[in-house]
């Protein structure tokens, strides 16, 4: 059992209280929590901080977060930074989400227009374009923006599920729109946060992942827990659906508190699969029943294979089975099988490892379409369906990063949303003709607006050697001509954790940074996919620390290539990238002279206790073991802070209706730096109380942000954000 102990001047202190009431502690002052575990002691300065709900910690929270707004907007030349970012964004044009398409020439998409606020979803069809949900609409009379989190269209386009959440919470609840009337035919269900819409052929009605309903004294940590794949008929009661698939299910293993379930219908069979993920793992566990067993939630699922078959994507052709697999392979293979018998171990190799990594699968009519890394860039791959051929690769217009949209087993070809680092992003379609030739033509849909001229930025690709001797990848974007004498303001940005790799992406408003000669770098340390399995797991819960160490190698880089200095070097990581940047900072003060964490992941001890804690135990860990508390403990920026060093400027952002990052691990942070650096420097919580972890903020939330960010650390590279 874990033992709370308190500290001996905590003893000391009560003992010397006076018997008249006393003030109240100020929030932000300490109160330090002992637990031993695993026989290591272990000190929580700022427990207390983690109860938002607390009217002190409500005040301190507002106290500190007008604090950020006066000393931001006091920033020399913040005003004109925010200007141009807001100029960029609106220059940049149209911008897209999501993509669908559907049979008779119907095109789904999010757009943001120019002038537009939020996304909104359409429907396109003989070149006419009709507005199906408006969030900002929907929004505004509450005062609160909201925003689409996903949307599935039916096989034939007749109907669009949708889930729709306030503030940034992502805690959508799921409709349907008849898109003939534009009526609401469901709706509004809640707990649909996961989504996982999946059509029956006939439109008839689709299966999604529901959360269960929280029992009143219920943990926060207990929120994602019992999720069940349940199937609804359009006209029925949601309410009642069928469960088709949950840790209840007969003969399927789910951790109820990890796992999340969904069922696929496999189109043009009478098969459906059950596909489990473990919390944040990529691979998947797969099962396999009858089609209508799945609908009447009466189905006993064959297990098909589980999470050791390494599957992270998967596709059908009829009862064809095409799986992506890293097993025995780590930059991944492409195998066959079948869906009424799936044999990964006897399944035959259709496009064998490489020395790029197969990232992606995509299913046309006419092809398999895989995504392939070479590098930083990615590459396109056509498998023909009728057999025989080897797959080729597909020319694009430009080097950079695509992610696949549009892509619909009834119709041939598939769409890219293609974009580089200096190039802005742009909707593509690969569609093959008759003579086999296979053609890629812009859209049209993503028109940029004035973006500079080409020739104006310089991008650079390096490997960086690593403390290890093992070489990073590193990419650095600045205005040509620079001159190498260490006096740019330089911001190098990492992630590197689930696996995820930053390829090349176009930010419009990144040239406010750049066009006031700054540099802008991203690294790809171990904990990334940079180079498939094997990279990933060296930065992987015990191997955690390869990933700050190599994100440290790359700051080093930066200094001994005399692009910068440490006085003008800044940090950025947001998400789980807090634990790269809040670790890089903490090990190493002196090599950078500001730091932002944005919804950062910065107390790694008590993270699992969140609602988002226990799906993210597979790539942190636990502190239920030994092993896992010390490794919790190494990635823990907020446990590694000590008092009396001297700490660069830091500028904490989090949205207080965060999902995935509970607020107040920034709060923590935020009061630990402040309480032990030396270096005189500011430590700033910049709180958006209606925002959340970044999805679905509006256009005026993002440029604020951003512009803050900007001025922050140029001000602190320089003395101004002019």
């Amino acid at each position: 059992m874990i033992r709370l102990l308190l500290s001996a001047a905590s003893l000391l202190v009560a003992v010397a209280a006076p018997a008249s009431p006393a003030k109240a502690p100020d929030a932000g002052s300490p109160r330090p929590v002992v637990e031993a575990l695993h026989g290591i002691e272990v000190t929580d300065p700022f427990r207390h901080l983690e109860n938002v709900r607390d009217p002190a910690v409500a005040a301190w929270m507002r106290a500190r977060s007008r604090e950020a707004r006066r000393t931001l907007d006091k920033i020399p030349g913040r005003a004109a930074m925010a200007s141009d970012v807001a100029r960029l964004m609106a220059d940049a044009g149209t911008r897209l989400g999501e993509v669908q398409r559907r049979p008779g020439g119907r095109l789904f998409y999010e757009k943001r227009g120019a002038r537009d606020d939020q996304f909104r979803l359409y429907l396109r069809q003989g070149g006419r374009e009709r507005l199906l949900v408006d969030p900002q609409a929907l929004g505004r009379p509450r005062g609160t923006p909201h925003a689409i989190d996903y949307f599935v269209a039916s096989p034939q386009g007749r109907y669009v599920a949708f889930g729709l959440s306030a503030g940034g919470s992502e805690d959508a609840r799921l409709h349907v729109v008849d898109t003939r009337s534009g009526r609401r035919v469901l709706g509004p269900v809640e707990r649909a946060q996961y989504g996982n819409v999946a059509w029956l052929d006939d439109e008839s009605g689709f299966f999604f992942t529901r959360l269960r309903a929280p029992a009143a004294d219920a943990a926060p940590a207990d929120k994602y827990a019992g999720s069940r794949a349940v199937f609804v008929r359009l006209g029925a009661d949601p309410e009642h659906a069928p469960v088709a698939l949950s840790f209840e299910s007969p003969g399927v293993a789910i951790d109820e508190a990890q796992d999340s379930p969904s069922v696929l219908p496999v189109p043009g069979t009478r098969w459906a699969l059950g596909l489990v993920s473990h919390g944040t793992d990529r691979e998947l566990a797969v099962w396999v029943a009858p089609l209508a067993d799945a609908v009447a939630g009466t189905a006993r699922w064959r297990p098909a294979f589980g999470r050791e078959a390494g599957v992270t994507a998967l596709e059908t052709a009829g009862e064809r089975l095409f799986l992506l697999s890293h097993l025995g392979a780590p930059r991944s293979r492409l195998l066959e099988t079948s869906v009424a018998a799936p044999d990964p171990a006897g399944a035959r190799v259709l496009v064998p490892e490489g020395e790029g990594v197969l990232t992606g699968l995509a299913r046309g009519a006419d092809a398999l379409y895989l995504r392939r890394r070479d590098g930083s860039a990615s590459s396109l791959l056509r498998l023909p369906l009728d057999g025989g051929a080897a797959p080729t690769e597909v020319a694009l217009p430009l080097r950079g990063a695509f992610e696949f949209a549009g892509a619909d087993p009834g119709l041939p070809g598939v769409m890219l949303a293609l974009q580089g680092w200096t190039e802005p992003e742009r909707l593509w379609s690969v569609a093959p003709g008759a003579d086999g030739a296979v053609t890629v033509t812009d859209t049209r849909l993503l028109r940029p607006g004035r973006m500079p001229a080409a020739g104006r930025y310089v991008v650079r690709e390096v490997l960086v050697p690593g403390h290890d001797g093992v070489r990073v990848p590193l990419a650095i974007v600045h205005r040509a001509g620079l001159k190498l004498d260490g006096r740019a303001p330089a911001l190098l940005w990492g992630y590197a954790s689930y696996g995820m790799t930053d390829e090349p992406w176009f930010s419009a408003t990144r040239l406010a940074w750049l066009d006031r000669g700054g540099v802008f770098a991203v690294a790809n340390p171990r904990g990334s996919g940079a180079f498939g399995q094997d990279w990933y797991r060296g930065g992987l819960r015990e191997t955690k620390p390869n990933s700050w160490k190599d994100f440290i190698a790359t700051a080093e880089y930066l200094v001994a290539e005399g692009y910068t200095t440490p006085a003008r070097l800044g940090a950025w990581g947001a998400s789980a990238g807090g634990v790269l940047v809040g670790r890089a900072i903490t090990e190493r003060p002196d090599l950078f002279g500001a730091a932002v964490l944005s919804v950062g992941a910065l107390d790694m001890v008590r993270a699992e206790l969140e609602p988002n804690g226990p799906p993210n135990i597979p790539e942190f860990g636990s502190v239920a073991t030994a092993d896992g508390l010390r490794a919790l403990l190494a990635m823990s920026s907020y446990h590694q802070v000590r008092d009396g060093v001297r700490y660069p400027a830091v500028l904490l952002t989090h949205g207080v209706n965060d999902a995935r990052v509970e607020v107040w691990q920034s709060l923590k942070m935020a009061a630990r730096l402040r309480q032990a650096t030396a270096s005189g420097k500011p430590v700033l919580l910049r709180l958006d109380y209606a925002g959340g972890h970044g999805g679905g903020a509006t256009r005026a939330q993002q440029a604020a942000e951003t512009a803050d960010i900007y001025a922050f650390l140029r001000w602190q590279a320089t003395g101004s954000a002019r």
